[in-house]
């Protein structure tokens, strides 16, 4: 067998697919229902996340803010759906910038320690996408 699973190795019994298809709906579901609470504010005060200098940088009201990364977490969410190879390490990066942010806001380094675990879970996606769902399927 090559580097590429065959369509058929690619079964609910392999637990290679299995990892993969977790991964998989738990990177397309959570960034898109987070994404939508940026714009409620259902879950949590998403405001309060954002680091003051950052606030600083961008223009309009943090709760403005979070409506633009609400959009992008949305789009990421989309974009593992249909390319988990290329949004597993678009929602990696977007991960590192979350927790950039994180380790200069006190009281929050729990939850970038969190997303970092995240973060190593979309990478474990993007590579477990080399396998099966590749670019070039044969």
């Amino acid at each position: 067998m090559g580097s590429v699973a065959s369509k058929d190795s690619a079964t609910l019994t392999d637990p290679g697919y299995q990892a993969f298809l977790v991964l998989r709906t738990a990177f397309t579901v959570a960034p898109i229902l987070f994404g939508l609470d940026k714009f409620t504010n259902l879950l949590v005060d998403w405001p309060t996340y954002l680091a003051p200098w950052i606030d600083g940088i961008v223009p309009g009201t943090a709760q403005q803010a979070m409506y633009a990364v609400g959009v992008v977490e949305i789009l990421a969410g989309v974009v593992v759906a249909v390319a988990p190879r290329f949004g597993g390490l678009l929602v990696a990066v977007w991960l590192a910038g979350i927790i950039l942010n994180l380790l200069t806001v006190p009281g929050y380094f729990d939850v970038a320690l969190r997303d970092f675990g995240l973060l190593l879970a979309a990478v474990a996606l993007a590579r477990l996408a080399v396998r099966y769902a590749p670019a070039n399927p044969r």
